[in-house]
């Protein structure tokens, strides 16, 4: 089968587009005939050597994957070949850049049925990103008030959406280019952050702030007044320290995200019954995967890619 892989950590040359042995799965595990997986900025850390998830050499990257079941191991129940699946994968273990990849069966639910199997793979880590931020570390509830810092990225078009539904006033920042998307999520304010300073445009302090974007620690920390006390700042720029501030209570956490199958598959029923909606900008074939790493590197990908064997 063919399959993308690093030998080495480096730049995005060290990927190859080879062939390489289909796998075989084995007890609890099954193999799934890839139909996408996501490119992740955490899969150009991992090839790159400066994120700290250890991986075997060759390395497949690829964590996000939607496909069919084609093999079950022993001891697999509640999957049949043939099932359509997404899943967030292992992190440390080979993912679905690949015609076939093994994976846990218990990290495996069935896909969406109303967007195409593709698509899907864009879903897992990114709406899970977007959950575990909000509610899990942001602890937020109805009739609070959130800001997102960064809101016309793919995760925050994800907690925009989440946040609204569970009844969250959201204040979020975006640039004219999304804004429009932004508010179609939800958003009951969208502030141009091009053209505004937040300090002077929000006007009532927020239980949760929720930065989503690069931002200069100074500005990141000034930001933090903007939070009422006891609130919480959540960040996914784990590069940087959380701001927070010990005498008024707001704490603060990093979002590093963890699988977990009971919410994907909610967040799946979320997205057949159309309250969220999978954002996919572009499809590229396996082939193509080495030059959308350089694409990345050079700060040139927009929205969720998916790459299709």
């Amino acid at each position: 089968m063919k399959a993308v892989r690093f030998h080495e950590v480096g730049g995005p040359e060290v990927l190859r587009y080879e062939d390489v042995e289909q796998p075989a799965p084995g007890a609890g595990e099954v193999r799934v005939r890839v139909a996408a997986s996501a490119f992740n900025a955490a899969d150009a850390g991992m090839r790159g050597g400066f994120l700290p998830i250890p991986v075997v050499l060759p390395h497949v990257p690829g964590y996000d994957v939607s496909g069919t079941v084609d093999a079950l191991g022993e001891g697999v129940r509640g999957l049949q070949v043939g099932d359509a699946v997404i899943g967030f994968l292992p992190m440390e273990r080979d993912g679905g850049a690949a015609e076939y990849v093994i994976a846990p069966a218990d990290a495996l639910v069935p896909a969406p049925t109303t967007v195409p199997l593709p698509d899907a793979a864009g879903l897992p880590s990114v709406a899970l990103t977007a959950w575990q931020a909000l509610f899990d570390l942001g602890e937020l509830t109805a009739g609070q008030r959130v800001l997102v810092n960064g809101a016309g990225g793919v995760v925050g078009k994800y907690a925009v959406a989440l946040a609204t539904r569970a009844g969250v006033h959201v204040v979020a920042t975006a640039s004219p280019r999304s804004s429009d998307a932004v508010r179609a999520a939800g958003a009951d304010e969208v502030i141009d952050h091009t053209t505004t300073d937040l300090l002077d445009a929000v006007d009532e302090q927020v239980d949760v702030l929720l930065n989503l974007a690069p931002i200069d620690p100074d500005r990141f920390a000034a930001l933090v007044a903007l939070v009422r006390d006891g609130g919480k700042v959540v960040s996914t720029t784990a590069f940087m320290a959380t701001p927070g501030d010990e005498a008024r209570g707001v704490t603060a956490a990093t979002v590093f995200v963890l699988p977990n199958r009971d919410r994907l598959a909610e967040l799946v029923s979320l997205v057949d019954k159309g309250d969220l909606q999978v954002e996919v900008t572009r499809r590229i074939p396996l082939a193509e995967l080495p030059g959308l790493h350089a694409e990345a590197a050079a700060g040139r990908i927009e929205g969720k890619v998916v790459v299709e064997p």
